[in-house]
């Protein structure tokens, strides 16, 4: 009866922990939209419970098991039978028999390990999700949960500049500078460009920011550039000795951190890249690679922690004043 589908069936939702206070993050997918999850880190436990309802009441559900699995994999979509997990952690919900009636069951993955940033590119999808599966004699009921990663960094505050000089003899020498050469998701890309010698009629310049996503490895690598901003900094012609700033907000952009040699599959590069156009339509670009990142936010301490901290501290100052006055008694 259950092979013409006349038998019991079952629905499954999966039911992550504090679901209520917990952020969301969006994502893309292949076709270009958005879609929003729920956020976690590397080292969180991910914790919740599965909710198993049976569509026909009175009539019992026959299972070989049921399991949860938690999964990190990597898919190129030029090689798409083949998922690369990075990660799989698998734990029994329950041993083989029958369901009776709606069943939860919860689950923990404690402190799990998520080395990756949540990635969807042109050649290249990373993602994490929960499945759940109820393995049956003819075709198992399977479930899957999306979650989002992101991956904090912290750079120290020395961060270098960008200064680089490029020309054409006789004709072109222009020096440029960024203030930095590492820049979190809400930056600021601040810089200035110095015209030493203009011989040629310049129309207008322009600086973009250029994704590079690199798949594969050897001969079968692809690389493919998608210019994610432009930003026009001169219209017109400059003269020799001029100085033209350059200011540019990143936080308008749909940027991710660089990702590099992801478990060996991938890799994701920004660079800035300075365009120059003469009167003939002829293109003069420089391209300096730049490093982008995701930068924790500060956790400001509960107002009555940092009053009980107080507290204390003043507490334990009087102690050790009282201490001091005792022992200089004593001395005396």
């Amino acid at each position: 009866m259950s092979f013409f589908g006349f038998g019991q069936s079952a629905e499954i939702d999966i039911i992550l922990d504090g679901q209520d206070t917990r952020k969301v993050a969006e994502i893309k997918t292949e076709d270009g939209r958005k879609e929003k999850h729920f956020l976690y880190y590397d080292g969180e436990s991910v914790v919740g419970k599965v909710n198993v309802t049976l569509k026909k009441p009175g009539t019992k559900l026959e299972h070989q098991g049921i399991k949860i699995e938690f999964i990190g994999q990597i898919e190129l979509y030029y090689d798409r039978g083949n998922h690369h997990e990075f990660t799989s952690l698998v734990k029994e919900l329950a041993r083989p028999g029958e369901l009776s009636q709606n069943t939860s069951y919860n689950f923990e993955f404690v402190q799990v390990e998520k080395p990756y940033e949540s990635y969807t590119g042109t050649n290249v999808r990373l993602r994490y999700f929960l499945r759940v599966t109820i393995v049956k004699r003819i075709s198992d009921a399977v479930k899957e949960k999306e979650i989002i990663v992101h991956t904090l960094s912290q750079y120290p505050d020395m961060n270098n500049s960008i200064k680089m000089e490029v020309g054409i003899e006789d004709c072109l020498h222009i020096e440029f500078e960024y203030n930095k050469s590492k820049y979190h998701l809400k930056d600021v890309i601040v810089g200035k460009i110095y015209f030493l010698l203009v011989r040629i009629k310049i129309k207008h310049m322009e600086i973009q920011i250029i994704k590079r996503e690199t798949t594969g490895t050897g001969p079968n690598t692809f690389n493919e550039n998608e210019t994610i901003a432009k930003y026009e900094i001169m219209d017109g012609a400059p003269v020799r000795g001029e100085s033209i700033p350059i200011r540019l907000f990143l936080s308008g952009y749909d940027l991710t951190p660089t990702m590099r040699d992801i478990n060996k599959k991938f890799s994701v590069r920004y660079y800035l890249n300075l365009v120059l156009v003469d009167e003939e339509e002829r293109r003069y670009f420089k391209q300096q690679e730049i490093t982008v990142f995701r930068k924790a936010e500060k956790v400001r301490k509960p107002i009555q922690q940092a009053a009980y901290q107080g507290k204390h501290a003043l507490k334990q100052f009087q102690s050790n004043s009282t201490q001091q006055q005792a022992n200089s008694d004593e001395e005396s």
